[in-house]
């Protein structure tokens, strides 16, 4: 089994905000990220995929294609956007970067294994000193 990665880049911004809470226990609790005029990220996004080596190419996928696919299905619906306000599959989501993550996945998901391969991990990076990293596990 061999593991590849395709690293895309992309800037957004968001607000985490719960709805149901008071605008203080939001500070409270998200701090800085609950500002009521949003605030945004330059993110990594690491699309880890996996499978067999093709014995006529030598690769487990094209990576050209699986960069294609990404800013297809993510990095033009998302890049220089809101979270919040601009993105339809985030619509209703509290935009943590778990959450975002966690779409992010279910978008690529098929796409993917229809591509003769399996995603293996996402890890979306937020800051230089924080990230998240998804393996589809529920």
């Amino acid at each position: 089994m061999m593991y590849v990665t395709r690293r895309e880049t992309f800037n957004a911004a968001h607000k985490v905000y719960n709805p149901d809470w008071s605008d203080a226990k939001n500070m409270e609790v998200f701090g800085g990220c609950a500002n009521p005029n949003w605030h945004g990220h330059n993110y990594v996004l690491s699309v880890t995929v996996k499978g067999e080596m093709s014995k006529e190419t030598g690769f487990v996928i094209d990576l050209k294609l699986l960069s294609q696919l990404i800013k297809k299905e993510i990095i033009d619906k998302v890049d220089h956007k809101n979270f919040n306000l601009d993105v339809p599959f985030l619509k209703d989501t509290l935009t943590s970067t778990e959450n975002v993550t966690k779409a992010f996945w279910e978008i690529l998901d098929k796409p993917i294994a229809d591509m003769g391969c399996k995603l293996h991990s996402l890890k979306l990076q937020e800051t230089e000193n924080n990230y998240v990293e998804y393996f589809g596990e529920k």
